[in-house]
C-alpha cells in the first residue's frame, strides 16, 4: 500500500510537472503574440486553488491531475466586446497561431534538455555494459557475442551503459538485423551481426537485454550475510550479519543462488541452517516466512548477501561541466526525439505490437520507481517522458496539437481556414482515435498488474 501511494505521488508530481511546462509554452508565447489569456489551469474539474494576475489570467489548480489546459479569449466560443477583438486568438495570424500552439510541444523538449542538463551537471552513477554471461543458443550466442565483451556500440551508435544498450536494442525491434560492437577482453574490437529476423520482444516478459540472450555482469555474492530485515526469520532465529552460511537442511551451501534455492521451496517450513560465527560453526534453527510471487508463495529468510567490489573503472559516474553537460543533454533528447518517432512508425506498420503501448498506470509505477532511485534518476524520467509528450501531441490528430498545426498549415497554404464542418468532423474522428488509444494502454496496463 505504501508503495502504491508513493507511486501515485510520484505519478502526480511528474505530471503535475509536464502540464505545467507544456500549458506554459502556449501561455508565454501567447502572451508575447498579444492573445489574452482567459485561464491557466493544471488540472480539470473543481478548482482546489486559484488566483488572478493584474492582466486578469486566472490561474488555476484542479482536482484531477490528469492534463491541463490554457484557455484563450477566441471569438468562435466568446462573446468578444470589440475594444478587445484584437486580443482574440482567432484574429491573429496564421504565423502567430502556429507559434502558439506549437511553443506547447517545443517547450517539452526545451524542458527535457533542461533536465538531463541539471542531471549531467549533478552526475549519474552507473555501469559499463559488460556481458556477465549469454545464454546458449540465443539470439546473441549465434552472433558470437562472449561473456566479457564490453558493448561498445549498437547500430553505430555508442554505448556508455547499459540504459544506452537498452535503448538502442529496442529501436531495432521490427528490424532483421542488429549491428553490436564490442571490445574483447583482448583489447581488440569487433563488429558482429545479431539475426533478429525471428526476435518476438514482449517488454512484459523479459527486458531487451535477457530476450537476446544477455545477462549484464553484476560482482558475485557471497555466502556472507550483510544485511538482516527487521523482524524476519532470520532475525528472529538470532542469526547475524557476518554468519557464513555453511549448509540448509544438511545440503551444502557453495554459492548464494543455491542457499536461495532451498530457502524459495520452503515457505513457512522449519529448517536447520549451519552457519559460520567467527570460525566456530554453530546451527540455528529458522521457520521461514512466505512471500507471494509469480508462481505462488516461497520461502522466505529476510537476509541479503556481500557483493564482491566491482572491478576498477566498471562503475563510473556520468558528470559535465556547463558545456560537455549541455552537449550531453541536447544529444540524449534528440536520440529520445528520434527513437519516439522510430517507434511510432513501427506502431503503424506493425513492427511494433499495441500491447506495448503503455498508459497512466505504468507510468505511474515508472515515476515511483526512479523516484526511489534519487533526483538524478526522476530527473531522467522527466526528460522521457516530457519528449514522449511533446512527440504525442505533434502528431496530427485534430483533438492534438499537431492536428491544429495541420489545419493552420492547410490554411497558410490555401490563404483560406479549413471549413468549421471539417473541423468538427476530424475532431470526432481524433476523439474516437485517442479513445481507442487510451484505452487500450490503460488495459495494458490492467492486464500487467493481472
Amino acid at each position: 500500500m505504501i508503495d502504491f501511494f508513493w507511486s501515485l505521488g510520484a505519478f502526480i508530481v511528474a505530471l503535475g510537472i509536464l502540464v505545467a511546462v507544456h500549458e506554459w509554452g502556449h501561455f508565454w508565447v501567447a502572451r508575447r503574440c498579444g492573445v489574452h489569456v482567459e485561464r491557466f489551469s493544471i488540472g480539470f474539474g473543481k478548482a482546489l486553488w486559484r488566483t488572478r494576475d493584474k492582466h486578469g489570467t486566472e490561474f488555476v489548480i484542479a482536482a484531477i491531475p490528469l492534463g491541463g489546459y490554457v484557455r484563450m479569449l477566441d471569438e468562435r466560443v466568446d462573446n468578444v466586446p470589440a475594444n478587445q477583438a484584437h486580443k482574440a486568438f482567432n484574429r491573429q495570424s496564421v504565423g502567430k497561431r502556429m507559434a502558439i500552439i506549437a511553443a506547447g510541444p517545443g517547450v517539452n523538449f526545451v524542458f527535457a534538455v533542461a533536465a538531463l542538463f541539471l542531471m549531467y551537471l549533478i552526475g549519474v552513477q552507473t555501469v559499463k555494459p559488460i556481458v556477465g554471461s549469454v545464454e546458449p543458443q540465443s539470439f546473441s550466442a549465434q552472433a558470437g557475442v562472449q561473456a566479457g565483451d564490453q558493448i561498445i556500440a549498437v547500430g553505430g551508435r555508442e554505448t556508455l551503459d547499459w540504459e544506452a544498450v537498452n535503448l538502442e536494442f529496442v529501436s531495432h525491434v521490427g528490424d532483421s538485423e542488429l549491428p553490436v560492437t564490442v571490445l574483447r577482453e583482448t583489447g581488440h574490437s569487433q563488429q558482429l551481426i545479431v539475426n533478429i529476423a525471428q526476435w518476438r520482444f514482449d517488454p512484459d516478459k523479459a527486458s531487451a537485454l535477457s530476450s537476446l540472450g544477455i545477462t549484464p555482469f553484476r560482482p558475485n555474492a557471497t555466502t556472507e550475510i550483510a544485511f538482516i530485515g527487521e523482524e524476519s526469520a532470520a532475525a528472529r532465529a538470532g542469526i547475524e550479519v557476518g554468519d557464513e552460511l555453511l549448509a540448509i537442511d544438511g545440503v551444502e551451501v557453495d554459492s548464494w543462488q543455491s542457499a536461495v534455492e532451498l530457502i524459495t521451496v520452503k515457505p513457512n517450513q522449519s529448517i536447520e541452517i549451519s552457519v559460520l560465527r567467527g570460525n566456530a560453526p554453530m546451527n540455528v534453527n529458522v521457520r521461514l516466512d512466505a512471500v507471494e510471487s509469480d508462481n505462488g508463495q516461497r520461502g522466505y529468510l529476510g537476509v541479503s548477501p556481500r557483493v564482491e567490489p566491482w572491478p576498477d573503472g566498471v562503475v563510473f559516474t556520468h558528470q559535465y561541466g556547463i558545456v560537455g553537460g549541455f552537449s550531453q543533454a541536447l544529444e540524449r533528447t534528440w536520440r529520445l526525439m528520434t527513437l519516439s518517432v522510430e517507434m511510432i512508425g513501427k506502431l503503424i506498420t506493425g513492427d511494433v505490437s499495441v500491447k506495448n503501448l503503455s498508459g497512466p498506470i505504468s507510468i505511474a509505477q515508472g515515476a515511483g520507481a526512479s523516484a526511489d532511485y534519487g533526483l538524478v534518476y526522476f530527473l531522467s524520467f522527466l526528460a522521457l517522458i516530457s519528449v514522449n509528450l511533446g512527440i504525442i501531441n505533434l502528431l496530427p490528430l485534430p483533438m492534438l496539437d499537431g492536428g491544429h498545426l495541420m489545419y493552420f498549415t492547410i490554411e497558410w497554404l490555401t490563404g483560406k481556414p479549413v471549413s468549421e464542418s471539417v473541423q468538427e468532423l476530424g475532431f470526432k474522428i481524433g476523439g474516437v482515435l485517442l479513445f481507442a488509444l487510451m484505452s487500450i494502454a490503460i488495459f495494458n496496463d490492467i492486464a500487467r498488474l493481472a
